[in-house]
């Protein structure tokens, strides 16, 4: 546990310990400290706090991937500095993010307590890959200059609607799954709709930055928002997102609504609407995460007759997800990540 708080690392250490399969063999106020206690002894899972004195926390998590890939929790409080490291450790192979609040830190630790006993369990049996495993997949679709043209001249092919539609969901190891799936898709590709769970105000980043990296289109969905070829819409964090149809068109609507099967966006949420809206014309992927999220919605797609995809055990960071839907029956197709992009298109 990495963190300047000694509030944080007392409560949080209080939580995980009272677990019988947990124990917290290092609590220390920053990086330097860590790296120290990392050469006696090396653990799990890493709880590391965004904001870090001596060493920042992207160059720390670089530090821990290149030596020995270990599932990271990085904790953060929604600020702009915090908003934008905590894309840049994501990037550089964070697992899983938790949002802190500016006061009432004792308050929440202990309101969320079974939220982080939950992820850390998960993310000790994580499989987290090196950079350099990660960096492999993506260039093997790596983006051609020419599209970085075509963005810039606004030249991407549009048509009146789409009739296909693809909805993916995702969670802990989603946002480098993401990238991988969504950097092997051509510019004409069907319209996608995607919930990731990620926190409020996350997702327009991580939008921005996926848009920058993709040849297709990548932005933060909003209300009432068409769905079209060549174009994936993020569920906001915070809200809940359902596609919709009105008349020949799909559009995506945008909904200050609680949380389902503990999330806002909700992956069952999402698919559920597919499956009502869009039937036998739609494609379910739910890949990489932790929990239940999606199993239930991605079998009502299955019997309104779309096809269904679970991400393999193998490629999965944490396969929670894709197991609760296979364990379900809901996936009719089980693949490896960097063969998603094929179910997309047809093939």
């Amino acid at each position: 546990m990495v963190d300047g708080s000694a509030v944080v690392r007392k409560e949080l250490q209080l939580i995980l310990e009272k677990e019988p399969d947990m124990e917290v063999i290092g609590a220390v106020p920053d990086p330097v400290y860590a790296l120290d206690n990392l050469s006696k002894e090396w653990p799990d899972v890493i709880v590391l706090d965004v904001e870090m004195p001596r060493m920042d926390s992207v160059t720390f998590v670089k530090k821990i991937m290149a030596e020995r890939p270990t599932p990271v929790v990085l904790f953060f409080t929604l600020t702009e500095n915090g908003l934008e490291t905590a894309l840049q450790a994501l990037d550089a192979g964070v697992a899983e993010i938790v949002t802190k609040p500016m006061t009432g830190l004792k308050k929440f630790l202990h309101e969320s307590s079974s939220e982080w006993v939950n992820v850390v369990r998960a993310l000790a049996k994580a499989n987290v890959k090196s950079r350099g495993e990660t960096a492999a997949l993506q260039q093997l679709t790596a983006k051609p200059r020419s599209a970085v043209i075509l963005r810039a001249t606004g030249s991407r092919a549009r048509v009146q609607a789409t009739q296909r539609i693809v909805a993916i969901g995702t969670s802990a190891g989603g946002t480098k799954a993401l990238e991988v799936v969504l950097n092997a898709l051509p510019e004409n590709c069907p319209g996608i709709v995607v919930v990731q769970h990620m926190p409020e105000k996350f997702t327009f980043l991580f939008a921005e930055r996926l848009n920058s990296l993709c040849r297709i289109e990548v932005r933060e969905a909003k209300n009432n928002d068409r769905v079209l070829p060549g174009l994936a819409l993020i569920a906001p964090g915070g809200y809940q997102m359902l596609l919709k149809r009105r008349g020949a068109f799909y559009h995506v609507e945008v909904i200050d609504a609680p949380p389902v099967s503990r999330h806002r966006p909700s992956v069952d949420v999402l698919f559920s609407s597919v499956a009502q809206h869009a039937g036998k014309n739609a494609i379910g992927i739910i890949m990489t995460g932790m929990g239940d999220d999606g199993a239930r919605g991605l079998k009502e797609m299955l019997d309104a007759g779309a096809d269904t995809v679970a991400q393999d055990e193998a490629s999965c960071v944490v396969f929670g997800m894709p197991k609760e839907a296979i364990k379900l029956g809901a996936a009719k197709r089980i693949m490896p990540l960097n063969e998603i992009h094929l179910a997309i298109l047809g093939k």
